[in-house]
């Protein structure tokens, strides 16, 4: 049995937008014919997935009539259950309609702003009505170029007062659904508002219900920025606000690509798995390792379930390596190397502590010329990467 195959154990999900991406770009039309969502489900339920997830036009086209959205609700409905897939995330699309060309709830149009509400209140409901119990909010219009057109205050009240009104909107309807906020520095904006994990962590402190937000980080977008994104991922966790997570690849500085899990800088997708699966010994995150990528444009429909089952494999063997490596003994002994038990509980403030840390012997020359043992670890880690380890 391969010990990679992914099953519904593993929590993977995609969007409809990333497996059902006909290969568009800016300088070419489609290369692939549109899938229907209800056939989506089917294969990515026999590519070993647990989950899709949906902005509200990816199921339910822009200006369906009820009658029209109830049809296409109930025939999803039903693949889902016959091919075991849940919903774990909704969102809605706030970037497409040419409305919102200067944002969503940023916008300075207050009417732009209401139909942003209204719009993303119905998604919540159809996210609710599939069984999602997070919502995430990436701002792709929520920024500017022209910085003169507003003040950057404004739109940070006006997304604070967009999130609060829709809290309690939730609150209101007794739903239990949680919501992640999408950070990301440009694209298609010139400049995004809110544009890293730390922007998003303060705006979440500001909200009227802070415990209902969280974040919902993804590969690419702090790698645009050079960023290391699994540093911003735990600092996440340390807020315990990561609510929900969008797993890619991404070279540095260049536009939004969206690629295949882990085809870019395997160290940090390590790095990204072992935090995210606890094999340090920390905990782990508990919600859908959820891939928003998709496939290049030269492939067919059978090069995007090659790529499906890649990210999903690409993880395991990660995950698999990541367990290896945190149970090596000499990496155990390279990590515990320099810690000092002893003095750790001193570092917790009382006066008493005060008074034992201006006691205490410190021989800084000893320990400046002490080696960590960091080249060794590194090389470690790379050899487990290489396969040439574990």
């Amino acid at each position: 049995m391969d010990p990679y195959q992914p099953t519904k154990d593993d929590r993977f999900s995609f969007g409809l937008w990333t497996v059902g991406n006909p290969g568009a770009d800016p300088f070419g039309g489609p290369v692939r014919e549109v899938m229907d969502p209800c056939y989506i489900v089917q294969k990515l339920a026999e590519c070993g997935a647990w989950g899709v997830s949906l902005h509200d036009n990816d199921l339910v086209p822009f200006g369906a009539s009820a009658a029209e959205r109830d049809a296409i609700v109930k025939d999803f409905r039903a693949a889902l259950d016959a091919h075991e897939i849940v919903v774990p995330m909704a969102t809605t699309n706030l970037f497409s309609h040419a409305v919102f060309k200067d944002g969503a709830f940023t916008a300075n149009d207050s009417k732009v702003r209401a139909f942003a509400l209204r719009k993303t209140m119905d998604a919540i409901d159809l996210g609710v009505e599939l069984g999602a119990s997070t919502h995430v909010f990436w701002g792709g219009r929520e920024g500017a170029e022209a910085d003169a057109c507003r003040d950057p205050r404004d739109a940070v009240k006006r997304m604070r007062d967009a999130m609060n009104f829709l809290c309690e909107y939730v609150r209101d309807q007794g739903y239990e659904t949680r919501f992640a906020l999408e950070p990301k520095p440009n694209e298609p904006r010139g400049d995004n508002y809110f544009p890293t994990i730390g922007h998003m962590l303060h705006f979440i402190t500001t909200l009227d219900h802070s415990d209902m937000v969280g974040v919902n980080p993804e590969v690419a977008h702090d790698t645009i920025s050079g960023l290391s994104f699994s540093q911003g991922v735990g600092q996440a966790m340390d807020a315990g606000k990561l609510f929900h997570i969008d797993l890619n690849a991404q070279k540095i500085g260049r536009y939004d690509q969206d690629l295949r899990f882990g085809s870019e800088d395997v160290r940090q997708a390590f790095l990204l798995v072992r935090l995210l699966e606890g094999t340090m010994g920390t905990p782990p995150y508990e919600g859908p390792r959820h891939f928003d990528a998709h496939a290049y444009r030269t492939e067919d429909e059978a090069g995007v379930w090659d790529f499906a089952k890649g990210c999903m494999r690409t993880y395991n063997i990660l995950r698999a390596k990541a367990v290896a490596f945190d149970a090596d003994d000499e990496v155990r002994d390279l990590m515990a190397g320099t810690q000092s038990w002893e003095i750790d509980p001193l570092l917790s403030y009382s006066r008493d502590n005060v008074r034992k840390l201006r006691e205490l012997d410190i021989d800084l020359d000893g320990i400046a010329r002490q080696g960590l043992g960091y080249e060794r670890l590194d090389q470690i880690m790379m050899e487990y990467i290489f396969g040439v380890r574990g």
